[in-house]
């Protein structure tokens, strides 16, 4: 009987669930959005059961639409949007408040204060991570500090906390399990990446009682099965992975040296930097890339904000496109940005700026500039952010990058992909398979079960679709990236 992996990639924008094959092949997806709510100015939540039950959703969906049933599934691997905060209560399983959502600004205020009492290089240290209200420590506090009774709830035990891994595994296993993988509890500001557990120096300056927290495990292991009469058959939960880590190890980059940026509602840019972490001198992230088999290997990690996230603006807020494919032919249209910078800070700038308050800005407009430019401009403030982290990358590693691997939903935009190799200065390689967040995480189950047998066989799989070579001069490049600085600048001006 031929068996397959299933992957839940619960993303930001929707949940998905994909089918996968021994050839790393996606034989059926189903994926379903979910609204985003936002309550005030900066502030941006989930609804948690909605989440659940979108991701259970597709996952029958797609079950069903390859006609198979739970029984030919050998295990389950999940990844997810990282960051993003849940606190629920042990006996109902209820949230006590909306997910808080990584790109929530609410807690810059505390991350200020926190900085300001010299905390920074003690959680930098520890953590590896910047202090930001990205990560989900703040927002747990500000859940503690302002949710009615949930301080005193949780200093009795009656409440738990999670990331979204953390949380979709408490509802398949109906409770039972309570657990994290060390790449989504490395990004907490709460997980010491060197000794490997919690940190009760961070938790007591955070205020946080270690009993709400979730049981650190490795990303590739049985964990658990789920819950009978969920999906009709027990099925072996095997993997979990935040979504960049996820993609990093789908996009077979294992070795030292080697990196991916993943084109989503955000850009993420990780590299591999095998099992010793490397402190960051650029405001980059040292965190785990996955614990497999007793070895913990660490990456390099840049974090832009805004990148998919600037198109859905040009057809929700701008209404310049109807549908988010539209905005490649629409940029093809002219031959150039005409002098048109877009900064999409609309929720501030991540790596290498760290800056909470700089804001959108679109500068060089003149009356010749069109919709065709500000979408151009807008597509190119991606290739421009990237190659900002990448900058401080190779200044941190202390190596210069032969090629970058991308996936995700952008880099099937091909104008983007070679725009990028342009500011780049070197190839950027698109594999065949551009679902690799939800391979990363079929790759770990599967290695888990014994599905895969090795990571040799992971490396074997993955297959090049497209490499997009730089044809710009360094002149034209250097011309383009110093219009680029400027506009930053002007976004950064408060």
């Amino acid at each position: 009987m031929t068996q397959y992996i299933l992957a839940f990639d619960q993303g930001t924008t929707s949940s998905r669930a994909i089918v996968f094959d021994r050839q790393g092949n996606v034989l059926s997806l189903a994926q379903k959005e979910f609204p985003q709510i936002f309550p005030q100015s900066g502030w941006v939540e989930h609804d948690a059961e909605e989440i659940w039950s979108s991701q259970i959703g597709v996952a029958n969906e797609a079950l069903a639409r390859l006609g198979i049933s739970a029984r030919d599934i050998t295990a389950i691997g999940i990844t997810n949007q990282r960051e993003t905060t849940v606190v629920w209560d042990r006996s109902t399983g209820h949230p006590i408040y909306n997910a808080i959502v990584w790109q929530d600004r609410r807690t810059a205020e505390l991350a200020d204060q926190l900085k300001a009492a010299g905390q920074e290089t003690l959680f930098q240290q520890k953590t590896g991570l910047v202090i930001d209200a990205y990560f989900s420590g703040t927002k747990l506090k500000w859940l503690l500090d302002n949710i009615p009774n949930a301080r005193e709830k949780a200093n009795r035990g009656e409440l738990a906390f999670g990331t979204i891994d953390s949380w979709l595994i408490w509802k398949l296993t109906q409770g039972e399990l309570h657990i994290t993988d060390v790449t989504n509890a490395s990004r907490t500001l709460l997980y010491n990446i060197h000794t490997g557990d919690w940190d009760e120096e961070l938790l007591n300056l955070l205020n946080i009682p270690r009993s709400l927290l979730p049981e650190v495990r490795s990303s590739s292991e049985v964990y658990g099965h789920t819950a009978p009469g969920l999906l009709g058959a027990q099925v072996p939960i095997a993997g979990i992975a935040g979504d960049q880590q996820a993609a990093t190890f789908g996009q077979a980059c294992l070795q030292p040296g080697m990196a991916k940026n993943t084109y989503g509602t955000g850009c993420f840019m990780l590299l591999n930097t095998g099992d010793q972490p490397i402190a960051s001198a650029h405001k980059l992230l040292t965190t785990v890339a996955w614990g497999v088999k007793g070895r913990t290997d660490y990456a390099l990690e840049g974090s832009v904000f805004i990148a998919g996230a600037v198109v859905q603006w040009l057809r929700d807020g701008l209404g310049i496109i109807k549908r988010s494919e539209e905005v490649e032919a629409l940029a093809y249209s002219v031959p150039d940005n005409g002098g048109v910078y877009f900064v999409p800070a609309f929720v501030g700038l991540g790596a290498p700026y760290w800056d909470s308050y700089a804001r959108g800005t679109i500068v060089g407009l003149s009356r010749g500039s069109t919709a065709a430019h500000i979408a151009r401009a807008a597509l190119e403030s991606i290739a421009y952010q990237t190659a900002d982290v990448l900058d401080a990358m190779q200044q941190d590693a202390q190596l210069h990058l032969s090629e970058l691997r991308v996936d995700g939903g952008a880099s099937r935009n091909d104008l983007l992909m070679q725009f990028q190799a342009d500011v780049l200065g070197i190839p950027v390689v698109r594999p065949k398979v551009t679902e690799t967040t939800a391979l990363g995480a079929a790759y770990l189950a599967g290695l888990a079960v014994g599905y895969w047998e090795s990571e040799q066989e992971v490396v074997r799989l993955w297959q090049i679709d497209q490499r997009f070579e730089p044809a710009i001069t360094a002149e034209q490049r250097q011309s383009l990236r110093n219009g680029w600085q400027r506009a930053v600048a002007q976004a950064r001006q408060r």
